[in-house]
């Protein structure tokens, strides 16, 4: 389902868009509008996530920092910067009006004063709304999952929302559900008092 957006950077109506189960993206265009799907991809908070024994060594090693919000305009820029992206400079914008009302966020790995990789996400409640993540430097943004799954788990979150599906996030345990699956969740966590920082 697509739906035209109309409002002016009405940061209320924004979160209640996605507290609705929409998401926004640019089109070809750079036209912004409202997305929703009829099946969700979810990053499971139990015990079905799941990653590559490799990384394992890597994150033994804790060769990367994690941070929140360091460089919040650096991840979204990053997450922008690729052949084809649904992050234009509008939805830039519309991103750091979201990060200095307190929802959108960065969650970061750092190697020493370098950006390695990152995940930008909206909190909504106890929903983690994973928007995009990128790597500058090999594992960064697959050791920023793990650790992200871990913090939303120490704070209860209910639902990290990875939208849609894709090979990566299926390495993880990433899963599908319905429309009606989906709601029934979000509806949840909207009513959980979880805080991200």
């Amino acid at each position: 389902m697509i739906i035209c957006l109309t409002m002016q950077y009405d940061i209320a109506a924004i979160i209640q868009g996605y507290a609705q189960g929409y998401f926004l993206m640019a089109d070809d265009t750079e036209g912004l509008a409202w997305y929703g799907s009829r099946d969700r991809t979810l990053i499971p908070l139990d015990e079905r996530f799941r990653y590559p024994t490799s990384l394992r060594r890597i994150l033994n090693q804790e060769r990367f920092a994690i941070a929140i919000n360091r460089d919040f305009k650096a991840v979204v820029a990053g997450c922008a910067n690729r052949e084809t992206t649904w992050i234009s400079p509008e939805l830039q914008r519309i991103y750091w009006l979201l990060y200095q009302t307190g929802y959108a966020y960065s969650f970061e790995t750092w190697d020493g004063d370098e950006l390695a990789g990152g995940i930008l996400g909206i909190v909504i409640g106890g929903a983690f709304i994973g928007e995009s993540m990128f790597y500058r430097i090999s594992e960064g943004s697959k050791v920023a999952m793990v650790k992200l799954v871990e913090r939303l788990r120490q704070r209860q979150f209910v639902l990290f929302d990875a939208q849609m599906m894709n090979p990566h996030l299926e390495r993880f345990g990433a899963y599908r559900v319905t429309d009606a699956e989906y709601q029934a969740l979000l509806n949840k966590a909207l009513h959980s008092p979880c805080t991200f920082v």
